[in-house]
């Protein structure tokens, strides 16, 4: 007589998770086009740029990419993600603090600041709902706590310093004053978020390289550019991957440089730029917020 069959049960080991795959888990899904910036609603000028014929076909917004991400506001969001990545691994609020007003200070118009801002707030909150992280979660709380206002006392101590005859320490003073000042008057909830200085806080909490950050973040921004100017009409889907494809040199080289750059070189030279996001303010028909 056989003897009975005995049910077995078998359990699996768990799967060994390969160094660095939750850190690219991450980028892919925060850089996708599905994660909800809202960056789909925004064109950065380009659509201004169409109307007016500067951008035409493919080799224009080639260049006019190319221009945005090696000069223009692609430079400037490198630099702070940079600044904000390095803050968030040594645990610096303070100097995180100060990579985020830089980034927001650093708009020429209107619709720009709105565009970074507004991203960069629909990214932290869905990364914290999302993926919380305890730094980020205390960067939010102490942004949104009210500091009691300073008194900006700047005659008296102007004209101490300058009857001495030291006028350096005068505006020493003068800069120091006015901007414990500014930092009372903007601290707190509605100071607002720049979008690289967020990405770039989230990605070094998640164990993102900076120099994996800043290459994802360049060519989802010259992506998003790509797929502004499909949209509006000038290219098809097969010119816009030639373009990405023609761009991967200049995406890896200002990703490159933005790790050695150094503060004082901070900026941008985006005059075409600036003059089209101007012009898309008062534009009649659009398809764009930017």
């Amino acid at each position: 007589m056989p003897a009975p069959r005995m049910a077995m049960t078998m359990i699996a080991d768990p799967p060994i998770e390969p160094p660095g795959s939750t850190a690219l888990y991450r980028l892919l899904a925060w850089l996708s086009p599905s994660f909800p910036t809202g960056a789909f609603s925004y064109s950065h000028g380009l659509e201004a740029a169409i109307a007016a014929g500067a951008v035409r076909d493919r080799g224009s917004l080639e260049g006019w990419i190319a221009a945005v991400v090696a000069h223009g506001s692609g430079r400037m969001d490198a630099d702070v993600l940079c600044a904000a990545h390095r803050a968030a691994c040594a645990g610096d609020w303070a100097a995180l603090d100060t990579a985020n007003r830089r980034g927001i200070a650093f708009r020429a118009t209107a619709e720009l600041a709105l565009e970074s801002a507004q991203q960069g707030e629909a990214f932290l909150k869905t990364c914290r709902a999302a993926w919380p992280e305890p730094f980020l979660e205390a960067w939010v709380k102490r942004r949104d706590r009210p500091h009691p206002p300073i008194a900006i006392a700047m005659g008296p101590a102007l004209s101490r310093d300058a009857g001495e005859g030291n006028c350096s320490g005068a505006l020493e003073t003068l800069s120091r004053t006015a901007g414990e000042g500014a930092h009372a008057r903007s601290a707190g909830a509605g100071e607002g978020v720049c979008y690289s200085a967020a990405f770039g806080a989230a990605a070094a909490c998640a164990g993102i390289g900076l120099d994996d950050a800043l290459l994802g973040y360049l060519q989802a921004f010259a992506a998003n550019l790509v797929s502004a100017g499909l949209r509006l009409g000038i290219i098809g889907q097969t010119d816009g991957q030639r373009i990405l494809a023609a761009l991967e040199p200049v995406v890896t080289g200002a990703a490159a440089a933005a790790v050695t750059r150094g503060p004082a070189d901070f900026g941008g030279a985006s005059f075409a730029l600036d003059l089209a996001s101007m012009a898309h303010e008062t534009q009649y028909t659009r398809l764009f917020r930017s």
